[in-house]
């Protein structure tokens, strides 16, 4: 599979739009890097309905009522937060079909167990979630787009 980001994303809408499906993005390290790739594509109205970008802990829990109970416990990098953004992004939304990310771009931020480059996703569609957690190398840009790649790999695999 390609790591082309704007090809990524073009799948991503032929495959949104065979199954009349509208996207949503809750994003916090990529910091709506999911959703410029997305609008990149034209025509991306028809699947594309809206992101958030929750960067701070608390905005995660105003925007996409994620528990500041969990995000305490585990910290905003989990995968139990990633689907929790997920969700709170599908509830907030039109969409049928949500993606997330949390994580830690560097080059500072790490925690013990959490090394700079780790990253939690969510994809989910209201009946089903799916989580993942990567570490990826580089410096944080290179963190970043790895992030918004495989995001929409994920989410390819996601829809079937």
């Amino acid at each position: 599979m390609t790591n082309d980001i704007p090809d990524l994303a073009a799948q991503v809408g032929r495959a949104l739009q065979e199954k009349g499906l509208l996207l949503t993005t809750a994003e916090s390290c990529t910091g709506g890097g999911l959703a410029q790739a997305i609008t990149e594509i034209a025509g991306s109205t028809s699947w594309f309905d809206c992101g958030f970008i929750a960067y701070s802990s608390a905005s995660k829990t105003e925007m996409l009522d994620v528990p500041a109970a969990l995000i305490a416990q585990l910290g905003t990098v989990s995968e139990e937060v990633a689907a929790a953004m997920a969700n709170g992004a599908l509830a907030s939304s039109n969409a049928h079909v949500a993606m997330s990310t949390t994580g830690i771009a560097g080059p500072s931020g790490a925690v013990p167990g959490k090394p700079v480059g780790t990253v939690c996703f969510g994809w989910a569609n209201g009946d089903t979630v799916h989580t993942e957690r990567l570490v990826f190398a580089g410096e944080r840009r290179s963190v970043r787009a790895q992030t918004v790649a495989h995001a929409l790999q994920g989410l390819l695999r996601f829809l079937g």
